[in-house]
């Protein structure tokens, strides 16, 4: 696999560190802090439920696996493209 330094960001100083129950937090994610796949909905294709109507992310590490970050680009680049549709 291609090393890419840009791609992972490990924040062990933050005070939410980490943010949701990993059996490895040497390779916990923090670059997409706040999901950018939650406007993705029942699409996003995560590990989530719904608590009173609201998205519950809290079983989700999608966005925090070192591995993940071409997948959440290219989610990315299918909710562009839906806001495209909608324009």
């Amino acid at each position: 696999m291609e090393k890419k330094n840009y791609a992972f960001i490990n924040h062990k100083d933050c005070e939410y560190f980490p943010c949701h129950k990993t059996n490895d937090p040497e390779n916990f994610n923090c670059l997409f802090c706040y999901c950018p796949l939650y406007a993705l909905g029942d699409d996003c294709g995560g590990n989530f439920s719904y608590t009173n109507g609201y998205k519950d992310c809290s079983n989700c590490l999608v966005p925090h696996k070192r591995e993940n970050y071409d997948y959440v680009n290219k989610k990315l680049g299918e909710l562009f493209e839906k806001m495209k549709k909608q324009d």
